[in-house]
C-alpha cells in the first residue's frame, strides 16, 4: 500500500512538472519544411547538390542489352532519379535469363526483354520515364544512324566485337559518352570512352583553405590590422577566430624577415613559436592553451603559402581548346578563357570564399566569413563580364554564359579537371599494343583483359558463349586458346595465359551471377553518374574486377 501511494504521488509530481514546463517554456520554432523531392533525394542531394540532381533528371540514357547487368545499372540510376531511359534489346526471354536476373519472371519466358525489363524498372521510381525498342542494336545503326545522338550517355553490355567498334566510332564522332559492360561468372569488365569530359568540382578528399594571409586585400588587411591581439582581455582573445591571431604573428614574422614569407618547414616553426611563447599562464606557471590558438599554429602549415597555380590547372588553361576558341567551344572553356585572363592579371585563381570551421564568436567569424565571400564575388564578376564578351565576340547568344554557372566555376576553380580517354575502336583495330609491363606480375588483372578481349572475338566468330554447350567446352577451351594466342601475337607480347583461366572461363558458358553483376552495376552505374552531373572524376579508362580473389584494378589503355 506505501508503494502505491509513493507511486501515485511520483506521478502526480510528473504531471505537475510536465504542466509547469509547458507554461513556461515557448514552442520550439519549426525547422523549414522539406520538399518532397529533398525528401526522396536527401542522401543523392548532399553528394552533388541540386544542380547535379537536376543534370540527373535531364539526362536521357541509352541501354543496349537489357542483361543482368544492364538491368542493375539502370536500377542504379533509375532510383536516384535519371529523367528518361531507352532500352534497345531485340532479343527474347529464355530461361537463362530468366536463372540470371530477378527483374525476369517465369511467366515473362519467350516476352521481348526489352519490354518485361522496362516495365520492372518503371516501377522502382515514378519520376522516371522509359522506353524500349524491340531490336538488335546492329539493327538500330543500320537504318536510323542519328539514333544514338539524343542520348546523354550510352551503356553497352554482352556485345559482340564486331558490333561495338562501329558503335564505338559512332558515339566518338558525336562526343557522347561510352560505357562497356560485361559480366561473366565471377569476373567484370567496365570500359569508359569519352572525346572530353570536363569536371568543375571534382571533390578532392583533401583541399587546403583558401585564405591568402599572406597576399591580403585592402578589405581583409583592414579588418585583421585593427585588431590588436596582445591586448585583448582573456574573454575576446578566446573567442577570436584563428586566422586573426595567426595573421598577427604572421605580419610580425615578416616585419623581421624583410616581408617575406616563411616557405621552409624551419621558418613554419618559428610562426609556430612565436604563438605558443604568446600563449599566456595560469597561476600555476601552465600554458592556457585555448583551441582558437591550437587552430592558428595548425594553420601555419596551410595558411601561409605562396600564390600559385596547381600544374593540372596550368595544363587547362594553356589547352588548345581553351587558347584557341570556336562557335563550338562549351561553356566550360569559354570560362576557362576568361579565367585565364584573370591568372594573367593577379597571378591567382578567384578566392574561393569559403572558411574552414574554427573556435569563434558568432560575430567574430560572421564578419570575417563575409569579407571573404565579398572577394570571391568581385572575381566571380570579373570572370562572368570577360567569360560573357567572349562568347559575344564568338557570336554566340547572350544566354550562352549564366551567372550562376561562373560562380560555380571559380569557387572550385582550383579543382578543374578535364578527361580525355581513347576510343575503343581504335584500341581494338591497333596492332601495337604495348602490355608488357602489366604482364611481369603473373596475377595481374591485365591477364583477365586480355581474357575479355580473347572472349568478345570468340563471340564474333562464333556466335556463342566459348563453353555455352555443354558438349562443346574441351573444343571450345581449344578454340579460345587459339584467338589468345593469335590476339598476342598482335600485339607482340610472349606472356602466355594460363591453362586454368581458359578453362574457368569456357567453363562459365557465358553464365552471369546476378550478385556480381550487382555489384558491377553499381560501380558502372556510378561512373554514369560522373559523367551526367559532371562532377567526381570518372575512371580512367578501364576497370577489371575478379570477385574470386576480391581484386579490382583500373588500366588507362
Amino acid at each position: 500500500m506505501k508503494n502505491c501511494q509513493i507511486l501515485s504521488g511520483f506521478f502526480n509530481f510528473l504531471k505537475i512538472t510536465n504542466s509547469l514546463c509547458k507554461k513556461m517554456s515557448s514552442p520550439a520554432p519549426k525547422s523549414p519544411e522539406q520538399s518532397v523531392k529533398s525528401k526522396k533525394y536527401d542522401r543523392q542531394l548532399r553528394l552533388w547538390g541540386d544542380h547535379g540532381q537536376k543534370n540527373l533528371e535531364n539526362a536521357k540514357i541509352c541501354l543496349i542489352n537489357a542483361t543482368a547487368l544492364g538491368t542493375e545499372i539502370l536500377k542504379s540510376l533509375v532510383l536516384p532519379g535519371i529523367g528518361l531511359f531507352t532500352i534497345v534489346d531485340g532479343e527474347k526471354i529464355c530461361e537463362e535469363d530468366i536463372g540470371s536476373n530477378f527483374f525476369l519472371e517465369v511467366d515473362t519466358l519467350g516476352s521481348s526483354r526489352a519490354q518485361i525489363a522496362t516495365q520492372c524498372l518503371l516501377e522502382l521510381n515514378p519520376d522516371v520515364r522509359g522506353d524500349y525498342i524491340d531490336e538488335t542494336p546492329e539493327h538500330v545503326m543500320s537504318h536510323t544512324q542519328d539514333f544514338f545522338n539524343n542520348f546523354t550517355v550510352v551503356i553497352a553490355t554482352a556485345l559482340s566485337e564486331k558490333t561495338l567498334i562501329p558503335l564505338s566510332k559512332l558515339l566518338w564522332e558525336a562526343n557522347i559518352p561510352l560505357i562497356v559492360c560485361r559480366s561473366i561468372g565471377f569476373l567484370g569488365y567496365i570500359r569508359l570512352q569519352v572525346k572530353e569530359h570536363t569536371v568543375i568540382e571534382s571533390h578532392p578528399d583533401s583541399e587546403n583553405p583558401d585564405l591568402r594571409l599572406g597576399q591580403p586585400w585592402d578589405a581583409l588587411k583592414e579588418h585583421l590590422d585593427q585588431i590588436d591581439v596582445p591586448n585583448l582581455d582573456k574573454k575576446t582573445r578566446s573567442h577570436t577566430p584563428a586566422l586573426v591571431i595567426l595573421y598577427y604573428f604572421l605580419k610580425k614574422y615578416r616585419e623581421e624577415h624583410n616581408g617575406l614569407l616563411p616557405k621552409t618547414r624551419l621558418e613554419k616553426l618559428e610562426i609556430k613559436k612565436m604563438i605558443e611563447e604568446s600563449i599566456p599562464s595560469d597561476e600555476h606557471g601552465l600554458n592556457l592553451l585555448e583551441e582558437n590558438y591550437k587552430e592558428a599554429i595548425h594553420y601555419v602549415n596551410t595558411a601561409v603559402t605562396p600564390l600559385k597555380i596547381p600544374s593540372n590547372i596550368q595544363e587547362i588553361l594553356e589547352d588548345e581548346s581553351c587558347v584557341n576558341l570556336t562557335q563550338n567551344s562549351n561553356p566550360f572553356w569559354i570560362m576557362c578563357a576568361a579565367l585565364r585572363e584573370l591568372v594573367q592579371t593577379d597571378g591567382a585563381l578567384p578566392l574561393r570564399g569559403s572558411l574552414p570551421d574554427m573556435a569563434s564568436d558568432t560575430n567574430s567569424y560572421v564578419a570575417l566569413q563575409q569579407i571573404y565571400q565579398k572577394q570571391a564575388q568581385v572575381h566571380a564578376e570579373i570572370v562572368y563580364r570577360r567569360a560573357d564578351q567572349i562568347a559575344r565576340n564568338l557570336g554566340l547568344g547572350q544566354d550562352a554564359i549564366i551567372e550562376n554557372d561562373v560562380k560555380l566555376f571559380c569557387k572550385h576553380a582550383a579543382e578543374l579537371h578535364v578527361m580525355r580517354t581513347s576510343c575503343i575502336a581504335d584500341e581494338y583495330e591497333k596492332t601495337n599494343v604495348d602490355l608488357s609491363s602489366y604482364l611481369e606480375d603473373s596475377d595481374s588483372l591485365m591477364f583477365y583483359y586480355i581474357m575479355f578481349r580473347g572472349l568478345e572475338r570468340f563471340i564474333s566468330e562464333f556466335n556463342a558463349y566459348p563453353g555455352q554447350f555443354d558438349d562443346q567446352v574441351e573444343p571450345d577451351v581449344l578454340k579460345l586458346k587459339g584467338i589468345l594466342s593469335k590476339l598476342l601475337n598482335e600485339w607482340g607480347c610472349s606472356h602466355a595465359l594460363r591453362d586454368e583461366r581458359v578453362h574457368e572461363v569456357c567453363r562459365y558458358g557465358g553464365a552471369e551471377l546476378h550478385s556480381v553483376s550487382a555489384v558491377l552495376g553499381g560501380c558502372a552505374a556510378h561512373e554514369v553518374i560522373k559523367l551526367i552531373t559532371h562532377q567526381y572524376k570518372p575512371l580512367n579508362n578501364t576497370f577489371i574486377c575478379d570477385v574470386i580473389s576480391s581484386n579490382t584494378a583500373t588500366f588507362c589503355l
